[in-house]
């Protein structure tokens, strides 16, 4: 428990910070400087810190707190601009976000997570750059289908191989940093044994969902986003369908989950199981991305690997 709720309005050059308490407020550098005036400022580490994530921002400011024991509490930007509408504040200043994240901590009593290791975020800058590099890849493919000019088509082909190149060594960064943490390393090989999951998913898994292993299988589902929500009103009840969670652990899973249903015994059992009971595909395969996020969380959480007569 928390004797107190803080919340931190991130920019890149200050922290604007707001003490629920007393309503005190003040402004910090967003520097080692600042970072140690505001944990003088905080004094003992029994407060909530609630913050917004701001690109790489907010990442030296959340290991330093990290470091010091701080309770911390990222929020997803959009819900609390929709927490903001709803107390009815619609001016939107550093000082105020900082007001209304600590507001928002607290009335919600929004439950503190472990912050990203920097191997995580190392981890996820370079899973960022591949993404952009398969997009630029896709892009470079398909403008290959309608070039006729052979300059244009060599330095195509030449643009191709180079973005190759790039995600290979992109790759090959990605491995070598996960070996560099024994457990990061025992982690990854439990969620590669599973068929479907190859190594790009697994890093998606290990960065956006460095929880996994410390849920409940209710909790890694919703927190994915895969957990089916009731719709239901008086004597009225709709078709319940998945909705918030995270969108890049969705992403990811969506093309292991078609994999798993050809090669993963159990889940394939599943899959048939669902469209002979006259399941839409659609719903049957986000049900096996369900059961793929569950069973993640299951291996982390024994510390061991898939085998195929996991029930």
């Amino acid at each position: 428990m928390t004797n107190d709720t803080i919340g931190v309005d991130v920019s890149k050059d200050h922290l604007d910070a707001y003490r629920m308490s007393d309503g005190a407020g003040r402004r910090f550098t967003n520097d080692a400087a600042g970072h140690t005036a505001l944990l003088d400022w905080l004094g003992l580490p029994d407060a909530r810190i609630v913050y917004e994530p701001t690109s790489p921002y907010h990442r030296s400011f959340e290991r330093r707190l990290a470091d010091d024991g701080f309770a911390l509490v990222k929020v997803n930007p959009r819900q609390a601009r929709r927490f903001a509408e709803a107390t009815g504040k619609l001016a939107k200043t550093d000082r105020l976000d900082a007001a209304m994240l600590a507001r928002m901590g607290a009335l919600l009593e929004l439950e503190a997570r472990p912050a990203r290791s920097p191997i995580l975020n190392d981890l996820k800058d370079l899973h960022m750059a591949r993404q952009a590099l398969v997009k630029s890849r896709t892009a470079a493919k398909n403008r290959a289908k309608k070039l006729t000019l052979p300059i244009l088509k060599r330095h195509n082909a030449e643009q191709l191989r180079q973005i190759e190149r790039q995600i290979g060594a992109i790759e090959t960064e990605s491995m070598a940093l996960v070996k560099t943490d024994p457990d990061l390393a025992h982690r990854f090989a439990s969620l590669v044994s599973i068929p479907g999951i190859s190594a790009n998913t697994a890093f998606a898994l290990l960065i956006d969902m460095p929880e996994l292993g410390a849920l409940e299988n209710g909790q890694a589902a919703s927190l994915a986003g895969l957990a089916p929500v009731a719709r239901q009103s008086g004597n009225w009840t709709g078709r319940a369908f998945i909705r918030g969670g995270r969108a890049n652990v969705r992403q990811a899973l969506y093309m292991p989950a078609l994999v798993a249903m050809r090669f993963n015994p159990d889940l394939k059992a599943k899959y048939d199981q669902l469209i002979a009971a006259g399941k839409p595909a659609k719903k049957a395969i986000t049900a096996i991305m369900r059961k793929l996020v569950v069973l993640a969380n299951a291996l982390l959480r024994d510390g061991r690997n898939w085998t195929p007569s996991l029930p």
